[in-house]
């Protein structure tokens, strides 16, 4: 039986899917031929062709979607167009298919064309696409997407911008194009890279994925892997979570994890986070920075990819390096990170590249990431996400 996947307009250069979800922002997506992962509580597959974003949802248990979350901004961004929200909850059991995409076999798609056409998608034969009328749940999907991907920022336009700005941003990007933040679930986003605390991507892939396992509710089953939505702030604030934690290899981080999430609850809960959407960037960062295990690097990484901050740009060595061989005769070179060279840093990209400052930076942090390097010299050629490269740079 054919799986039903469905699909809407957006090119490569808006979006490339495997560098957007492999260069460090979010650590629960796979790479299988298909990008697979945990999103709103639901799990996903997507892939996409040169036209079209495609995306099939195998399973979800109830959970607020994040377009109604506190702290909701229903602005006008980049493109002028406000991003279609629904705040109507999903009422449905959890679901489970057994049936993942099969790279041979013609799958079904919904979208939002009028007609009736074939296209071929990557690792995907042939693909149907049709339409279906009415406010359902693939609109609330949809929704989902558009929100997580920030899709109403015309990123080609940024890029033209970058480029107009910055010689170097000019010469790097024409084999990074489609990479955009991502805007997360806050909650997920912070504990994820209070993980990231001197660590590796894979290492911190597997710390989320055993925090969520311990602490959250399964999703579905696809041949025998489970996959968990992320943990509520209540639940990783409850009696015994550091104790629990180290015995599951988090080490120091089991703090900051437990002490981080009891400071939420006191706050008010999940709603506080979410609300530090509507402050300043500079007071947003100041409360993050009150949190166990938080300082400059990790609340930049969380008020730029969940609090719309689009122009913080968190700084660790690897982004230190950078400007140390790339910019070095526009700063200088330093031989130490202390904090009056971070806020240089910053400053000076911010200056630079504009009101989403934050957003160019990560193509280049992504651009100087070992798994990607082959994009450089051979552009034509796919790069294979799903190879694992030991101690991969983390944000």
């Amino acid at each position: 039986m054919a799986i039903v996947w469905r699909s809407f307009a957006c090119s490569r250069a808006e979006l490339q899917l495997d560098l957007t979800l492999a260069c460090g922002q979010s650590f629960r997506w796979a790479n299988s031929g298909v990008m697979t992962g945990v999103l709103a509580g639901r799990v996903w597959k997507l892939s996409q062709t040169d036209t079209h974003i495609l995306y099939h949802v195998i399973g979800h248990v109830e959970e607020q979607t994040s377009a109604s979350r506190p702290g909701r901004k229903n602005q006008k961004r980049k493109s002028g167009t406000p991003i279609e929200t629904s705040n109507a909850t999903v009422k449905k059991k959890i679901k489970s298919e057994e049936n993942a995409l099969d790279t041979k076999e013609q799958v079904k798609m919904m979208t939002s064309n009028a007609e009736e056409t074939k296209i071929k998608a990557e690792n995907v034969e042939e693909v149907t696409m049709k339409t279906e009328a009415g406010l359902t749940e693939e609109d609330i999907e949809v929704s989902i997407l558009q929100d997580y991907f920030q899709l109403d920022v015309k990123l080609t336009d940024l890029y033209e911008q970058w480029c107009q700005a910055d010689p170097h941003f000019k010469q790097v990007s024409p084999n990074f194009t489609g990479i955009r933040m991502l805007r997360q679930d806050p909650v997920e986003n912070l504990f994820s890279f209070i993980c990231s605390s001197n660590n590796h991507i894979s290492r911190i892939s597997g710390m989320v994925e055993r925090l969520c396992e311990a602490y959250s509710t399964q999703v579905c089953q696809i041949y025998g892997e489970k996959y968990y939505a992320f943990p509520t702030v209540s639940a990783l604030a409850g009696r015994g979570v550091e104790e629990r934690l180290r015995k599951l290899g988090f080490g120091y981080r089991a703090r900051y994890i437990s002490e981080t999430a009891q400071y939420i609850m006191k706050q008010g809960g999940e709603s506080w986070l979410y609300n530090l959407r509507t402050l300043p960037y500079e007071q947003a960062k100041a409360e993050l920075m009150k949190l166990s295990g938080v300082g400059a690097k990790v609340a930049d990484c969380v008020c730029l990819m969940s609090l719309d901050k689009t122009g913080a740009i968190p700084v660790d060595t690897h982004v230190w390096q950078i400007v140390n061989r790339d910019y070095k005769h526009k700063l200088g070179t330093t031989k130490t990170l202390t904090d009056k060279t971070y806020k240089e840093i910053g400053d000076f990209f911010r200056q630079l590249w504009g009101p989403y400052a934050g957003w160019a930076h990560s193509v280049l942090f992504a651009a100087d990431l070992r798994k990607f390097q082959e994009l450089k010299t051979s552009p034509e050629k796919k790069v294979d996400t799903k190879k694992s490269v030991k101690k991969k740079k983390s944000r």
